[in-house]
């Protein structure tokens, strides 16, 4: 009798503690899902306005001069949730197919195997890890940037121009974004030497981006 009484008693502890751990999970999850709606109605998107953008490049030819190229075809997005934009999060792309550096054959070179090798990896991506502000208007980029699949880590130098609205009332914010990448540590291994010794093309890509972003309602 006794033994039944004990197991009783156990049972319905059990019973209770099951039920507080469901509600305790329930509002745990509840309580998850109030947080996420939050975040996301407080963060705001911003998507790169691509006629008012440019991405350029520069590297050096015969050691001696630099031969600059572009990018024509690019998107992106700015998560924020400060109008410092600190700590945002950024995600871009490029079409390789879309580089112009003012020389058809020599644009058909860069697109073949023997640099991006467009067909193959048509895409040029960045990811950002942090967004950190260094001075007034001056920010710092981490992130990882993919060429040829391969991703490594890169830090860019951010200066923001401002934010102003335009003829259509659509709020504008403009960034100028510089740095520099070693070619071949991303796969882009080609090297061309002339009968005199000379590099025809330098390991150093010198980066220069101009984006303006339109802010999302």
């Amino acid at each position: 009798m006794w033994l039944r009484n004990l197991l009783y008693v156990v049972l319905k502890s059990q019973s209770k503690n099951r039920c507080l751990n469901i509600y305790f999970c329930t509002y745990l999850c509840i309580n998850k899902k109030e947080i996420k709606i939050m975040a996301t109605e407080t963060a705001t998107k911003w998507v790169i306005d691509p006629m008012h953008s440019e991405v350029q490049f520069k590297v050096k030819h015969l050691v001696i001069s630099t031969v600059s190229g572009f990018f024509k075809s690019f998107n992106g997005e700015l998560i924020t949730e400060s109008d410092d934009f600190e700590n945002a999060e950024i995600d871009f792309s490029l079409d390789i197919n879309s580089i112009d550096t003012n020389q058809t054959q020599r644009d058909e070179h860069l697109k073949s195997a023997e640099f991006f090798d467009a067909e193959k990896y048509p895409q040029i991506t960045f990811k950002s890890t942090s967004f950190t502000k260094t001075d007034d208007e001056e920010y710092e980029l981490k992130g990882n940037l993919t060429i040829k699949d391969q991703t490594k880590p890169v830090t860019l130098d951010v200066e923001f121009g401002g934010s102003a609205a335009d003829f259509y009332g659509n709020t504008k914010a403009g960034f100028e974004i510089s740095g520099k990448i070693n070619r071949k540590d991303f796969g882009l291994t080609w090297d061309g030497v002339t009968e005199a010794g000379s590099i025809v093309v330098g390991e150093d890509i010198k980066l220069l981006i101009n984006i303006q972003f339109t802010k999302q309602a």
